[in-house]
């Protein structure tokens, strides 16, 4: 399984991004990607990774971190094999390399990441 996440790069305070990240090569793990539950990480410099947020297999269900709740959107097209982070109202403390992740039954595939950075 591969994951691949784009969209990162530099916004002003306030801004807006919308990461994505495409998986391939799902068959292999015998699952399909629309059975996996997705969910976007981060790691600001010199921190711990967090969980930012999750969206269920059929996408039902999200849940978000208390800190970016209200602000950012997880979504998905299983179609596609893609899932979405749409960020808005960003702020310096929402800078960090953002993290795809997909999750099913003990078994986690991390994308490399893409670095978003939130300064005026």
């Amino acid at each position: 399984v591969q994951l691949v996440e784009s969209g990162g790069g530099l916004v002003q305070p306030g801004g807006s991004l919308r990461l994505s990240c495409t998986g391939s090569g799902f068959t292999a793990s015998g699952f399909t990607f629309s059975t996996y539950i997705m969910r976007w990480h981060r790691q600001a410099p010199g921190k711990e990774r967090e969980l930012v947020a999750l969206i269920s297999s059929d996408g039902s269900n999200r849940n978000y971190a208390d800190a970016v709740k209200g602000r950012f959107t997880i979504s998905r097209d299983n179609a596609k094999k893609t899932v979405y982070l749409q960020m808005n109202s960003l702020k310096v403390e929402d800078t960090a390399v953002y993290f795809c992740n997909a999750y099913l039954r003990g078994s986690t595939y991390w994308g490399k990441g893409t670095l978003v950075t939130v300064s005026s």
